[in-house]
C-alpha cells in the first residue's frame, strides 16, 4: 500500500483520490480552502457542465496539445464519466452541442457525490493548508513542505492545485510555481475563456445584446481563424458570449509586439453577399418610405442596426429609397463583416480558465507522472492543457484525475 499525498481538493484531485483509495491506497487530500470543490460550483453558471457528450476525435479538436490527453481519455472518457455519476445516484440530461448537465441544474449536486465517495472511502483530508515546497531525493519525490512549517511524508504526491483563475476560490497559481522550481518547464500562464476588451465605442450602446447564430473571424497580421456558428455577447467595454471564450485561449496568445488583432463579425454566415444583397435590395424596394434604421431592423436587432447605419456613416433617417448602390453595398458588406480591434483578453484573474502551465513534453501521457521526478503525477488545470467551452475541461480534469490516481496506485 502507498502512502500517496494529493495537493488540490477540485475535480481533478477529488478524482485521483477516489481512484488510487479504490484501489486500496492510504490516501490523503491537502487543501488549502476550508471545502472541497469551491471552484466546481462556479462552472457552467453553477449548473456544471460535467463533460460533452461527443466522439472522441471530435473532443479532441476542442482541445489544446490533444494528443496528451489520448492517454488519459482511453482509460476514463466521458461515456465512463456519465457512468460514473448516474451509477450513484445522479440523473444527467444533454442539451445544445452534446453538453451535458446533472438533471437538477446545480453544481452542488455533483460536488455531493464526489463528497459522498470521499467519505465512503475514509479519505483523509487536511483543510486549509499550503505547501510551501516539495523535497526531491535522488530525482524521487518524498516531502511536501507546509506554509506552517510542518511536513508530510508521502510515497507519491499527485499536483493538482488548479491554475490562476479565480483566485479567490484558492486557484493562484503557486503550486504551477513550485513545480518550476524542481525543473520543469512552464509554459506561460494567460487567461482561457475570457472576455474581450474591445478599441471601439460600440460595446456601450450594445451592452447587454446577444447576437444568435453569427460566424467570428479573428485575424492579425500572421493569424487568422473562424469560429463555428453561435452567439455572442456584448458587454461594457467588450464581448462574450460562448463563441468568443471558446477562441479566447487562442486569440490571446497573438497579442505581443506591435500587430493588431481584429474580429470580423457575420451576421448572416448562412448566405454569400451576393445573396444578401439581393435580399437586401428587395427589402428596399418594398419599403421605400421607411427610413434606413427601421428596414435594417427587419435583419438584426435594433441597437445592432443603430450602431451599423453609424459604422457606414449613414443618417438613420435616410428613407429606403434613397439608399444609393454604393451605400447598400457599403451595408451589405458591414452585415457580412462588421469589423471591431481587440485590444486584450480579459486578464487571468476574470478568466474561466488556465492555459499553459505544466509542459506536457515534461509528463508521461500514459501515467501522468513526471519524467523529471520520479513519485509525482499531475492532474487537471496546471496541465498545459485546455479545451473549449461545452464541458471539455471538466472532463479534462476528471479524466486526467482519474490516471493519476490509477498510475500513483499501481505502479
Amino acid at each position: 500500500m502507498n502512502k500517496i499525498l494529493i495537493i488540490g481538493g477540485g475535480p481533478a484531485g477529488m478524482m485521483a483520490a477516489i481512484r488510487a483509495a479504490e484501489l486500496k491506497q492510504d490516501v490523503t487530500i491537502v487543501e488549502k480552502n476550508n471545502s472541497l470543490g469551491r471552484k466546481l460550483l462556479l462552472t457552467g453558471n453553477g449548473r456544471c457542465n460535467l463533460t460533452n457528450a461527443c466522439d472522441l476525435n471530435s473532443f479532441l479538436e476542442s482541445c489544446s496539445n490533444n494528443d496528451f490527453l489520448r492517454g488519459a481519455f482511453k482509460h476514463f472518457f466521458n461515456r465512463e464519466l456519465m457512468a460514473f455519476f448516474e451509477s450513484r445516484g445522479l440523473k444527467l440530461k444533454m442539451e445544445e452541442n452534446n453538453r451535458v448537465f446533472p438533471v437538477t441544474d446545480r453544481a452542488q449536486s455533483v460536488l455531493e457525490i464526489l463528497q459522498k465517495e470521499t467519505a465512503k472511502y475514509k479519505i483523509n483530508v487536511l483543510y486549509g493548508l499550503n505547501i510551501k515546497e516539495l523535497l526531491v531525493k535522488n530525482e524521487k519525490v518524498s516531502d511536501v513542505f507546509l506554509s506552517d512549517g510542518k511536513t508530510l511524508l508521502a510515497d507519491k504526491i499527485i499536483l493538482a492545485t488548479g491554475g490562476a483563475s479565480y483566485p479567490s476560490t484558492g486557484s493562484n497559481g503557486e503550486g504551477i510555481r513550485i513545480v518550476g522550481r524542481l525543473g520543469h518547464e512552464i509554459i506561460p500562464l494567460r487567461a482561457g475563456l475570457a472576455s474581450m476588451e474591445i478599441k471601439e465605442a460600440y460595446p456601450k450602446a450594445l451592452e447587454g445584446l446577444t447576437l444568435q447564430k453569427i460566424r467570428l473571424r479573428f485575424h492579425s497580421d500572421k493569424n487568422e481563424i473562424y469560429s463555428p456558428v453561435g452567439d455572442i455577447l456584448f458587454t461594457k467595454n467588450g464581448i462574450s458570449g460562448p463563441l468568443v471564450l471558446s477562441l479566447s485561449g487562442k486569440v490571446g496568445g497573438w497579442f505581443g509586439g506591435s500587430q493588431k488583432v481584429f474580429i470580423d463579425i457575420d451576421l448572416k454566415p448562412e448566405s454569400d453577399q451576393a445573396k444578401i444583397d439581393s435580399e437586401f435590395l428587395a427589402l428596399l424596394q418594398a419599403n421605400p418610405k421607411k427610413q434606413i434604421k427601421n428596414v435594417l431592423q427587419l435583419l438584426m436587432p435594433d441597437r445592432f442596426a443603430a450602431v451599423l447605419i453609424d459604422a457606414a456613416k449613414i443618417p438613420g433617417n435616410k428613407l429606403a429609397s434613397q439608399i444609393s448602390r454604393k451605400e447598400r453595398t457599403e451595408l451589405v458588406s458591414l452585415i457580412k463583416g462588421f469589423r471591431m480591434e481587440i485590444l486584450k483578453t480579459a486578464p487571468i484573474d476574470k478568466a474561466m480558465i488556465t492555459c499553459g502551465g505544466v509542459s506536457t513534453r515534461e509528463i508521461n501521457p500514459l501515467t501522468m507522472e513526471s519524467k523529471i521526478v520520479r513519485g509525482l503525477y499531475f492532474a487537471g488545470e496546471m496541465i498545459d492543457v485546455d479545451g473549449d467551452s461545452g464541458g471539455f475541461n471538466l472532463q479534462i480534469a476528471f479524466s486526467t484525475g482519474y490516471l493519476a490516481g490509477q498510475s500513483a496506485a499501481s505502479e
